[in-house]
């Protein structure tokens, strides 16, 4: 089962074999968590079929946000999911202090794993990133999965350091953002010694070629906006169905083209408010997209939701 809070109805190896979409944040006008959206972003994934939550990842903006805020978000998350799919919360912060006070305040709040990968600002070592992830395991009594995301933290969680950590059977597996796919498969090999280690893939444009080379689950931020889009990605990997796979693969990567006003993260926030989930404001420093933007953005959003099922 879950975590040990005695209310969930789900597994771990279930969860982690599907799509687990790193949610975003909706803000309100003042600048906090919208309770209501966040209730209908977990509506949204969860009817498509998502079987986790990630919050205040990349596209939650965990990094950018008050210790106030990133309670509200894994509070208001926690409260909506009710139990039927574990919160996975991003403790993605630059030093080892601020990540250990970000897991326990994710544990009081009713998260049921920690996300955790390299500290960053300064570059660091292996021994220190095995140090970094030890100190926020030892805070809590959660569950981590490892994330490797160096075009954010500038330092590569490196695979070996990753083997050591696989050691310890907290560590549920890694979510890899980096699209190198030979580090991606030297994470695979990991499963050879260790079936349950489960490794998902971030990387959109390489969403198709891990589910099919052994990747256990997807951690898209379109899953924001097409969950179900990659829940049939997943579904269709496990049949083995490689043109269904190509042809969803060719669907996520007409979709990038959400991402052509600027910064990706105000795009994604303002597809969201299309389909009625906040009103696509990031948090500071950048802004919401102006009204041509909001306007491509929405007639992508709305082409897709057209486009006839197959």
């Amino acid at each position: 089962m879950g975590s040990g809070n005695g209310r969930t109805a789900w597994s771990w190896d279930e969860a982690l074999c599907g799509v687990v979409p790193p949610l975003i944040s909706p803000l309100d006008g003042a600048g906090a968590p919208d309770a209501d959206a966040m209730a209908a972003l977990v509506e949204h994934v969860l009817g498509a079929g998502c079987t986790g939550l990630f919050v205040l990842g990349g596209c939650g903006e965990g990094a950018w946000l008050t210790p106030s805020q990133r309670g509200a978000v894994v509070k208001g998350v926690a409260r909506a999911a009710a139990g039927r799919a574990p919160v996975l919360a991003g403790v993605m912060l630059p030093a080892t202090g601020p990540a250990v006070e970000a897991a326990r305040q994710a544990a009081d709040l009713g998260a049921d794993a920690v996300v955790v990968g390299s500290p960053y600002y300064f570059g660091v070592d292996g021994a220190a990133q095995q140090r970094h992830i030890e100190a926020v395991l030892k805070a809590v009594a959660l569950p981590a999965l490892l994330y490797n995301i160096p075009q954010c933290t500038h330092n590569v969680l490196a695979p070996d350091v990753v083997e050591t950590l696989s050691a310890d059977p907290r560590v549920l597996g890694i979510k890899d953002s980096a699209g190198d796919f030979e580090a991606f498969q030297r994470f695979l090999a990991i499963k050879r010694r260790r079936p349950d280690f489960r490794v998902l893939q971030g990387n959109e444009a390489l969403l198709a070629a891990s589910l099919l080379q052994g990747g256990d689950g997807l951690v898209p931020g379109l899953g924001n906006v097409v969950p179900a889009l990659m829940v049939a990605l997943c579904r269709a990997a496990v049949l083995g169905d490689t043109g269904e796979c190509a042809r969803l693969q060719d669907e996520v990567a007409g979709l990038y083209a959400l991402y052509a006003d600027g910064h990706w993260l105000p795009c994604l926030k303002a597809a969201c408010a299309t389909l009625g989930i906040g009103d696509g404001r990031p948090a500071p420093p950048l802004l919401p997209l102006g009204e041509a933007g909001r306007q491509r953005v929405a007639a992508i959003v709305r082409r897709h939701s057209a486009a006839p099922a197959r």
